[in-house]
């Protein structure tokens, strides 16, 4: 096969070592119905993923010159390769179930990415991507880790998180200033938190917004007297599993009713 090889002028750092982006392919399940990839820059994984999935297979990119390289040298995607923001596209439009999220994520967006995975998380099956190392490291870390933080209870509470294999910066053009790594996320069988989701997603926050204070600390705003004193609150958040977190967002609502029923 002949490299789809990056053009400088797109003013991106793309991955130049074609066995790394087969091996980025290769990690998607046979069994999902649709695949999209953001942000495909010059077709590095492209080129692979037309020949897997090409009757499932979308892009979304929002940067005008990759458009035109990517029309000029993948013309069989046709209205597949779509103009557009990934962060504020209707995933709903590419398939109703067992969709698979792929691509080399822009560090500056990840996160963001992340996030509108979770919005459809009941679409979006599967990702694979490439991220910054820092960032693949916080996303499968389990509690008791200094990396463990908001991304992973929020994206855990949903998603099996494997971290695959770091990526040096050498293999890139222009290298980065960080190495890289690729993970794996795949829907877990969680249908309902069996909580508020809202609070649970506001609890986490706090409580790692002030990680170095005890969650009695950081929460004490939204702690009854009937509660303050439990023990789970002398902990500091990266002590407490996703369970945990679920069940501390029960015990809060719980004496939010009870005291609003007392009153």
């Amino acid at each position: 096969m002949q490299e789809v090889r990056p053009k400088k002028s797109l003013g991106q750092h793309f991955l130049t070592d074609m066995n790394i982006a087969q091996r980025i392919v290769e990690q998607l399940s046979p069994d999902v119905e649709s695949v999209i990839e953001v942000g495909a820059g010059t077709g590095v994984l492209t080129q692979y993923l037309v020949q897997d999935v090409l009757d499932k297979f979308h892009v979304i990119e929002i940067d005008k010159e990759s458009i035109a390289y990517l029309q000029k040298h993948f013309p069989m995607l046709g209205d597949r390769l779509i103009e557009g923001d990934f962060l504020r596209a209707d995933l709903s439009r590419f398939g109703q179930r067992n969709m698979a999220i792929i691509g080399n994520f822009p560090y500056n967006i990840s996160s963001q990415i992340f996030f509108q995975v979770l919005k459809y998380k009941e679409l979006v099956v599967e990702v694979v991507g490439m991220v910054q190392k820092e960032m693949a490291e916080r996303m499968a870390a389990k509690e008791g880790s200094k990396t463990y933080g908001i991304l992973s209870v929020l994206m855990q509470a949903w998603y099996d998180i494997d971290y695959l294999f770091t990526v040096n910066e050498n293999v890139f053009n222009p290298p980065p200033k960080v190495k890289s790594a690729v993970i794996k996320m795949r829907r877990n069988a969680t249908t309902d938190l069996g909580c508020d989701e809202k609070l649970f997603v506001s609890i986490v926050k706090q409580a790692f917004n002030q990680r170095r204070k005890t969650m009695r600390n950081s929460l004490r705003p939204m702690l009854s007297p009937e509660i303050i004193e439990n023990e789970v609150f002398n902990k500091r958040p990266e002590q407490l599993s996703v369970q945990e977190f679920i069940d501390l967002t029960n015990l809060i609502a719980t004496s939010k009713t009870d005291s609003v029923s007392n009153s």
